[in-house]
């Protein structure tokens, strides 16, 4: 988004504040679908950025939903239930029969209880509902080698089930090609294993890359394009051998976002300039950035006044938390900041908007906006004050 447009905007709402570009998102996800290729499903896991939901291209063909309230998102916003993945790995038997009488499109399997709680609510219902098992990568997701086969041997045993394929996800920000194609080829060698000695035929594979984002370069685009490109081969040739379908969400929303928090104090203490913003880091959050070390691309927006000082300094910019911990950034190369200014971080199209400290020291929840070249700017959540859910109930 050009600086002019951000001026444009922060003139238009109140601090600390999230806009989400949905044209970015839209542009993020046939970028990938170029890369993999039309055989090649995508799914959107909704965790890393529900308010996108609402602007969901075409492109994607499913939705990852891994909790209740993920769930009522998808209710409250209409989501044709077929696109569902209901994945997670705490699910209750009121979660499992209420995805079912939504009628999601297919539940993954966790465990050896998610088998069973599954089964029990399709054969209640007289139904036969697919399912993904999950393939642990070894860590408390999914079931071991030895459990999925077991489970696919004795798939007689759950008339409810429909066991449609593999689920797979390992981690997140892989910056290296070699660690996915390694992944994809323990799962082509597996799909082989389970129809040669198992006499299954595996139609689907939902598969995570964990495509790694970059947060602290001016050069992440071309970054990320090369990481695609670098599996879209492996990718493809999946593709060819079963219903192929990649989940993402990191890699997808990141670059859409924008967080927008106004300077309201600065200070020089022992030589170091403070910059005191209204946000902090309970509304920001990058993978990897450690005390504010890492620098991320920020634009500095001083609305209409004239401008003073002409040489940068270097600040170090805080937030709103009675903690040393809260630094955005140290060292931030910023010319003539002023009390009033709005500084904007990119890329916090993922995880921020959910995953930071929202209601510490009672602080505010940010308003969140869309914006496209079409739309405009549109209020998606107003500023929502966070004391009442720190308050003791004293008197239920």
């Amino acid at each position: 988004m050009q600086h002019s447009v951000l001026n444009t905007l922060a003139g238009r709402i109140n601090t600390p504040a999230y806009i989400f570009d949905t044209d970015a998102f839209a542009a993020r996800a046939k970028l990938v679908q170029e890369a993999f290729g039309e055989k090649t499903g995508l799914c959107f896991s909704i965790k890393a950025n529900p308010f996108l939901l609402k602007y969901l291209p075409d492109t994607f063909q499913k939705i990852e939903v891994c909790s209740p309230g993920e769930l009522t998102v998808c209710e409250q916003l209409d989501i044709h239930m077929s696109k569902v993945i209901f994945s997670g790995v705490n699910k209750t038997k009121a979660d499992v029969e209420r995805a079912m009488d939504d009628k999601v499109g297919v539940f993954t399997a966790e465990s050896y209880l998610h088998m069973e709680l599954i089964n029990t609510a399709a054969l209640e219902r007289g139904i036969v509902v697919p399912v993904l098992v999950r393939l642990t990568a070894g860590s408390q997701f999914g079931l071991d080698e030895a459990d999925v086969l077991h489970i696919i041997d004795h798939r007689g045993d759950y008339a409810g089930i429909d066991i449609v394929g593999i689920h797979y996800f390992s981690g997140t920000q892989k910056r290296k090609a070699k660690a996915i194609i390694k992944e994809l080829d323990y799962l082509m060698d597996f799909f082989r294993k389970l129809e040669a000695e198992h006499g299954f035929y595996a139609q689907r594979l939902e598969y995570g890359t964990g495509l790694a984002v970059d947060y602290f370069t001016t050069e992440a685009d071309d970054a990320e394009q090369a990481r695609l490109n670098d599996i879209s081969e492996k990718i493809r040739e999946v593709a060819e051998l079963t219903e192929l379908t990649v989940e993402m969400g990191r890699f997808f929303a990141a670059p859409c976002g924008y967080y927008l928090t106004k300077v309201m104090d600065t200070k020089t203490n022992q030589d170091i300039h403070y910059a005191i913003v209204d946000g902090g880091l309970n509304q920001l959050k990058y993978d990897g950035q450690i005390q504010g070390m890492q620098i991320p691309v920020i634009t500095h927006l001083k609305g209409d006044r004239t401008a003073g000082e002409t040489e940068p300094k270097a600040w170090t910019l805080c937030g709103s938390l009675c903690t040393t911990a809260d630094v955005l950034a140290r060292n931030a190369q910023l010319t003539d900041l002023q009390i009033g200014d709005i500084l904007v971080f990119h890329r916090t199209g993922a995880y921020s908007v959910m995953e930071g400290m929202a209601i510490f020291l009672s602080r505010e929840l940010p308003e969140v906006y869309a914006h496209s070249e079409t739309d405009g700017l549109t209020l998606l959540r107003r500023m929502l004050l966070s004391d009442p859910l720190n308050t003791p109930m004293l008197f239920l």
